[in-house]
């Protein structure tokens, strides 16, 4: 894998409470390009299971409405 072969899209939305902007939802999509497609199935497991292995996911997790979603480029 080169260094572009993994990239992210970060989109964070923000509301206002009283006259603070709070962080409600963050949504995050992989790209994962060039892998075969024995190697998909193990990034779904990975991309399902990272979440609960990540400590600023599991820090905001109750706080914060955090979603990922991963999509195979060729």
């Amino acid at each position: 894998m080169g260094n572009d072969d993994l990239t992210a899209e970060v989109v964070g939305e923000v509301e206002t409470e009283g006259k603070v902007l709070v962080i409600k939802r963050i949504r995050v999509s992989y790209q994962l390009r060039g892998i075969s497609p024995d190697q998909r199935e193990a990034a779904t497991r990975a991309h399902a299971a990272h979440a609960d292995s990540c400590p600023v996911a599991r820090s905001l997790k109750g706080a914060i409405d955090i979603s990922t979603r991963l999509a195979f480029l060729d």
